[in-house]
């Protein structure tokens, strides 16, 4: 399987997310136009080039590039009317250069255009990485025995991402440093709030009033992924080893720990919302419980635990809970049609649920 983003983590939505597919309608490409400027910028390039378009990455269209030599990926803004700061695929290859020069795991960056007249929108291009991408959380197909050191290697990707010096990579003005929390939680309360026609919801009503009273003290600041599951990694063929960390379109300046309890949420997620793991069996598939999984973080990045576990459990629920509520209310609108957006709307109350018990357990400490 070849690098491409996800769209979304859910089992049921791999073979629709996987390989590629003829260009789709309204997404072509100016073929001599693209080979004439990759030609002058890409020194590896020779053409001729074929072209077709990965089934995921909708959000950020993605092409498989494909000459007699070697393959390549090109990334690019949507065509079209685009929200402003959204689909920067700029910032997606300054992060991941600046990343790859500190021997993070990211494909490499052969070249940015923002030039529109080449192809219409501004595009980089990437290596091609070969290898496997996991759809479901339970790592299927993996080894009992080796289930484990896959969820070591994912837990050692995060770590390692929050353990570089983002001034000393040049990445210092990436995001507003400090505050994560306060901002974020106020961006999502009124996204949530203000948003009428998607309704209100007693659990996300209760978060807003209490999550802005209850940041736990202290400040920090990292490159924070924003998206970091395990259908955003491309793993070794056949090892326990993450290859290349995808999709950076949500990486900013954050809190190191709203990145991996992101991560983390995945024990509690139902699987048909995105890529978790609540209701499996982990003894039997020897998957390494949610303690065993956050004292292997901390371990590797010098901290004796996290004090306030759950209030970023219920942050990150609570964020993905808005996000949902927003296609919520496109569904209601008829702004956003398909069958993907419905389940999304459908399953908003289940997340708000999930973000209210782990503010719950917090407030019975």
């Amino acid at each position: 399987m070849s690098v491409h983003p996800s769209i979304s983590g859910s089992a049921q939505n791999r073979d629709a997310n996987s390989g590629t597919t003829k260009v789709r309608s309204g997404f072509e490409l100016d073929i001599p136009m693209l080979e004439h400027w990759l030609a002058g910028n890409v020194a590896s390039f020779a053409g001729p080039l074929q072209v077709e378009q990965f089934k995921g990455g909708q959000s950020n269209p993605t092409y498989r590039l494909m000459t007699p030599a070697r393959d390549y990926v090109l990334r690019r803004k949507p065509p079209g009317t685009l929200v402003k700061g959204a689909h920067a695929v700029e910032r997606e290859a300054r992060v991941m250069a600046a990343l790859g020069q500190c021997g993070y795991p990211v494909p490499q960056i052969f070249g940015l255009c923002e030039d529109e007249a080449v192809i219409g929108t501004p595009f980089f291009i990437m290596e091609l990485v070969e290898g496997r991408i996991f759809w479901d959380a339970t790592f299927p197909g993996v080894g009992r025995e080796e289930r484990p050191a896959y969820f070591d290697a994912m837990n050692k990707a995060l770590a390692d991402l929050h353990r570089i010096d983002h001034e000393a990579a040049g990445l210092g003005d990436y995001g507003r440093p400090g505050n994560y929390f306060a901002r974020q939680i106020a961006r999502w309360s009124r996204q949530y709030t203000e948003d009428a026609q998607a309704g209100r919801n007693d659990d996300m009503d209760r978060l807003v009033d209490w999550l802005p009273q209850n940041i736990p003290a202290g400040d920090e600041t990292t490159v924070v992924h924003g998206d970091m599951r395990c259908d955003n990694m491309i793993f070794h063929p056949s090892e326990p080893r993450v290859l290349a960390v995808l999709d950076w379109e949500l990486s900013t300046l954050g809190h190191p720990l709203a990145d991996f309890a992101y991560n983390a949420m995945m024990y509690r997620m139902p699987p048909d919302i995105v890529a978790g793991l609540a209701g499996a069996d982990l003894a039997s598939l020897n998957i390494p419980g949610e303690q065993a999984y956050v004292a292997a973080y901390c371990q590797r990045v010098g901290r004796q635990n996290i004090p306030d576990w759950e209030f970023y459990m219920a942050f990150n629920f609570f964020r993905l809970a808005a996000i949902f509520h927003g296609i919520k209310g496109r569904v209601l609108r008829g702004t956003a049609a398909s069958a993907q957006a419905q389940s999304r709307a459908e399953a908003f109350p289940r997340l708000a649920r999930l973000a209210a018990e782990a503010m719950d357990i917090c407030r019975q400490a």
